[in-house]
């Protein structure tokens, strides 16, 4: 229960000497995390088609996002999924970043791509890239799974 006057504090964490830090949202950590990745690719030659296209199965059912929709060079789309990891994570048993990329959200990506396709008069050859931050560290996989 909350008293008339007491200060809520929401997103943010204790921090041991007891003051509220501002550790931010996993939203705002995500957000960075693609800002970062766009900016990586592009420095890259790939270029931005479409950020965070999402498709939905239903009201309440998620049915997939595509982090970054890119076109590269040799006019290949690329749909990318960012994931980041910090580097405190690493070597606790929980896998890089790109190890959280399971078969499930594969499926969901490949869904969402099949479904931002249907509205292109040509298919263009396409691809399913990985970008994997861990904490200061980027690996580009290129092709990390396929829709078969």
């Amino acid at each position: 229960m909350v008293t008339k006057g007491a200060k809520v504090a929401t997103g943010t964490a204790a921090r041991a000497d007891g003051d509220i830090g501002s550790r931010p949202s996993t939203k705002t950590r995500g957000d960075a995390a693609e800002d970062r990745a766009l900016a990586w690719l592009q420095a890259r030659g790939l270029q931005l088609v479409q950020r965070n296209y999402r498709v939905a199965l239903g009201p309440s059912a998620r049915g997939g996002e595509i982090d970054l929709v890119m076109r590269d060079a040799d006019g290949t789309l690329v749909f990318v999924e960012v994931r980041a990891r910090a580097a405190t994570l690493q070597g606790q048993g929980h896998g890089g970043a790109a190890a959280s990329v399971t078969r499930v959200k594969q499926q969901r990506l490949i869904r969402a791509a099949q479904h931002y396709l249907l509205r292109l008069p040509v298919l263009p050859p396409c691809r399913f890239d990985v970008l994997a931050i861990d904490g200061d560290g980027v690996d580009w996989l290129q092709a990390a799974f396929d829709a078969a």
